[in-house]
């Protein structure tokens, strides 16, 4: 089982993306005291319950208050005789969580700062430079930006070191530390000093912080005169706003057919699940439907507002990381014979969390229920006692067929056959877990140890005036950079150099993917998201393949709305 504080975070991080709705929500502090009745209800009912039933529930509470002395006694030991001095938080945290996983692998604990992350990420907002951090090796690195943050604007970049802090070094500093420091009131400023790679001197910065609106659409472009092209990266409270304006442009610019990409996406709150399907459905077809044992927790989710592109051709792409909320649009596109699921089969995510405010901004996501297609499905894959098969589902290799009981079999509106668990089998399969390519070991070693990232570090953008200087054996590049053989083998020097052995067989079979990778991580660094997204869209074999398929995506939307049936 994964018991590092790295990976508890990430349990915590991926349950929290899941359908935490309006339904299923954070209840904020001023609601406490709206919730005393409620409170003294429940004694109320316990006491009668207790008249009623007598020494069966006299019996339950006396079990649990012998727990719980047994519990304060033990930490009240460790605090009083363990060798060395103990954070009480740090055990009661652990304790909470290690509770929890003897549930299922996305109930977890989140302590005040990973809550508090949770919470912006569902907010899609908040104030800052607009920068991802990590520490790694003792620097304050970051890890990602926002275009058109503060720091995106004074030309901060991924790679760069956030070396000073108000003129104080911020070596050895916790992420905490430099989040508390570099976030503050909208319109105030920070004076920051960066260590880049192929500078002698730290680059001096004045940054003035703004209201961070958190991206959930990276892409929204035309890929031909009629097709238009959609990444949905997320779900957050902004999620359907963001695509109904994208809808639009891409509707004025001609788009007749949409290929919409939820690669790689892991979910997030169950209202914007339901919107985002609504889009691309006609008031009245059922979206989703939950059931579970606490109240309210049976609820049936249909589409209720009429939409402009409940008649647009329409492709999904996803892949064996889409989850939860993700799968809820695919699941009920499919179920509705809506149009065509392409990629891999999905991850596999059916619980739903509700998020409970335990103490001191610390949050619980507990499973509450379970959610379901259109068409019955259960869609969550089953686990093992310690969830590590789970847990790392997207390493394994994908077959083209899986093998299915006859009682998971369901049936769409035209009565194609589809199964529930173990996630979304696609209409049309084919592998990509790494945008969209199939690499070797070689690629892929390159793409997690974070070769292609670090090498666009190298590259400046022609013309740039951010940063006036250029440091030494920069390269500049126009927006219209092609990936050179030269390019090629300046990588596999570089790569040689940070000793990933490289095997020529493998080297030519990954070609097209690494130039790939190459210009993807250069044009992410320098021109924006959008060329990015774009050049890679143009030879990711995943979206090529999809784009091939709307003659057959149209074929079956339009004989679903006649209302016949596949046999």
């Amino acid at each position: 089982m994964l018991r590092s504080g790295q990976a508890t975070a990430e349990r915590a991080i991926r349950g929290t993306h899941c359908e935490i709705g309006a339904y299923f929500s954070t209840i904020p502090v001023m609601r406490i005291t709206r919730s005393l009745p409620v409170v003294v209800m429940v004694v109320v009912v316990s006491a009668l319950a207790g008249g009623l039933f007598g020494g069966r529930v006299l019996a339950t509470q006396d079990r649990v208050a012998e727990q719980y002395r047994a519990f304060s006694n033990a930490l009240a030991v460790i605090e009083t005789n363990y060798v060395d001095e103990v954070d009480a938080d740090r055990l009661i945290y652990s304790a909470i969580n290690g509770m929890l996983q003897t549930l299922d692998p996305h109930s977890s604990f989140m302590d005040p700062r990973t809550y508090s992350q949770m919470r912006e990420r569902q907010e899609g907002r908040y104030y800052g430079l607009g920068i991802t951090i990590q520490v790694i090796s003792g620097d304050i690195k970051v890890i990602a930006l926002f275009e058109g943050s503060p720091a995106y604007m004074q030309g901060i970049r991924r790679g760069d070191v956030i070396a000073e802090i108000e003129g104080e070094s911020a070596k050895g500093w916790t992420s905490d530390q430099a989040v508390r420091s570099l976030r503050g009131p909208k319109g105030s400023m920070v004076n920051i000093a960066i260590r880049r790679v192929g500078y002698d001197a730290l680059i001096p910065l004045a940054v003035m912080r703004d209201e961070i609106n958190i991206q959930t659409i990276l892409g929204a472009f035309m890929v031909s005169e009629s097709t238009g092209y959609i990444r949905l990266r997320d779900f957050s409270e902004t999620t359907d706003r963001d695509l109904g304006v994208a809808l639009e442009e891409l509707a004025t610019q001609g788009m007749q057919q949409l290929l919409l990409d939820l690669r790689d996406n892991p979910g997030g709150p169950l209202d914007q699940a339901i919107r985002v399907a609504n889009r691309f459905l006609p008031r009245g077809d059922m979206i989703v439907y939950t059931r579970g044992r606490v109240k309210n927790s049976d609820q049936d989710y249909y589409a209720r507002e009429d939409s402009d592109f409940a008649d647009l051709a329409l492709i999904v792409l996803v892949n064996r990381n889409s989850a939860s909320a993700s799968e809820i649009v695919a699941g009920a596109i499919q179920d509705h014979d809506r149009g065509l699921i392409v990629g891999e089969t999905t991850f596999g995510k059916a619980l739903v969390q509700s998020i409970y405010q335990v103490s001191q901004g610390a949050g619980l996501a507990l499973t509450t229920a379970r959610y379901y297609t259109p068409s019955g499905r259960l869609i969550q894959r089953p686990w093992d006692g310690t969830f590590d098969e789970y847990l790392n589902y997207s390493l394994q290799d994908q077959e083209r067929e899986r093998d299915h009981s006859i009682a998971d079999l369901k049936y769409t509106d035209s009565g194609r056959h589809v199964y529930s668990g173990g996630g979304i089998d696609p209409d049309r399969f084919m592998a990509g877990p790494i945008e969209g390519f199939d690499p070797t070991p070689l690629g892929r070693r390159l793409f997690t140890r974070q070769a292609f990232s670090d090498y666009a570090q190298r590259y400046s953008a022609s013309g740039d005036k951010r940063i006036t200087e250029q440091g030494q054996d920069r390269i500049n590049v126009d927006r219209d950079f092609e990936v050179t053989d030269e390019m090629l083998s300046d990588f596999t020097d570089f790569v040689t150099q940070k000793r990933i052995m490289i095997d020529d067989d493998e080297l030519s079979k990954d070609e097209v993917f690494m130039r790939a990778m190459i210009r993807y991580y250069i044009d992410l660094d320098l021109f924006g998201v959008g060329d990015a997204r774009r050049h890679l869209v143009e030879i990711d074999p995943q979206a090529t393949f999809a784009l091939s398929l709307f003659a057959d995506a149209k074929a079956l939307t339009q004989l679903s709305a006649a209302g016949q049936s596949i046999q």
